[in-house]
């Protein structure tokens, strides 16, 4: 089971620079992500949604994988390829998953103008190694599945922006 964490930002491309360190650590095998998603609010108000995976163009490639390999079988690949890629692209543009969009749109509303977040369902992860690289962003969690003891120990780590706390 994935743990969703929000985690919101005083500046517009902060959680795109988080989810982009993310996705690193992703690279890394340190952090296992399902599904990652930013907004941002920008001086005027508007809410834009960027989301890590992009299910139209997927879909879009998928479906026009499965129709070229269809329309071969029946002697005419490019309108199978066409009509696949369409499919595809509109399947994909109807899909949703991860994060729920109008969830995240909710919680965009609640944030200051100029300010971002940052969403992502974290299925694995090594704890130390990664709240040590995001730690240093700082944040303030705003919703987790996570317990209560977790969410303080994440949001002492993103208040001392990834210092170790000098032991007396």
């Amino acid at each position: 089971m994935s743990d969703l964490i929000v985690i919101a930002y005083d500046d517009e491309f902060k959680a795109e620079e988080v989810r982009l360190t993310l996705a690193k650590l992703q690279v890394e095998h340190l952090i296992e992500l399902e599904d990652a998603a930013v907004v941002v609010k920008d001086e005027h108000g508007k809410i834009k949604l960027k989301q890590a995976v992009n299910l139209t163009s997927a879909g879009a490639a998928s479906g026009g994988f499965w129709g070229l390999l269809i329309g071969i079988l029946f002697f005419n690949p490019l309108l199978g390829a066409a009509v696949g890629a369409a499919s595809g692209a509109l399947a994909g543009a109807f899909s949703d998953i991860g994060v729920d969009d109008n969830f995240i749109r909710e919680l965009g509303e609640t944030l200051q103008p100029k300010s971002s977040a940052l969403f992502v369902l974290v299925r694995k992860v090594t704890p130390d190694k990664v709240l040590e690289e995001v730690g240093k962003f700082g944040g303030k969690v705003l919703r987790t599945s996570l317990t209560k003891d977790e969410e303080s120990q994440l949001q002492a780590v993103l208040d001392n922006r990834g210092l170790n706390p000098v032991a007396e």
